[in-house]
């Protein structure tokens, strides 16, 4: 088994479309012409994409944390700096983590108010 798609909500999809491709490199990617509302698919990798669904009256959830609700994403440490950037640049809020871990790690919360964790690819070791 493996993880196919993450579906977010969001009152503006142009907006937070922008801001993965912009910060994270997602890429869009064609969707089915059967949803009859506002929405954009993006490939965050081989066989694994977000999709992106205007919501009217969407608000995130109070539970978005570290230990609550998260997203969590391998990027390579080495370009963790260049990917801090583009996210200030795009108005992402940079979070450090609570807890310790052998590898390192950041989170971020995007403008909709999701709150992304992102993990050192390279030096990833399970606790």
């Amino acid at each position: 088994m493996s993880f196919a798609h993450l579906t977010l909500a969001t009152q503006d999809v142009v907006a937070s479309s922008q801001f993965f491709q912009n910060t994270m490199g997602w890429t869009p990617i064609s969707r089915p012409g059967n949803i009859d509302r506002t929405a954009d698919w993006l490939n965050i990798a081989p066989g694994q994409q977000l999709h992106l669904l205007r919501v009217e009256g969407f608000e995130v959830s109070t539970f978005e944390a570290e230990f609550g609700r998260h997203f969590a994403v391998f990027y390579k440490g080495s370009q963790f700096n260049s990917l801090k950037a583009r996210l200030v640049e795009n108005h992402a809020e940079l979070i450090n983590p609570i807890r310790d871990t052998p590898f390192e790690r950041f989170f971020f919360k995007d403008p909709n108010g999701y709150i992304f964790e992102v993990i050192d690819e390279e030096g990833y070791r399970p606790e």
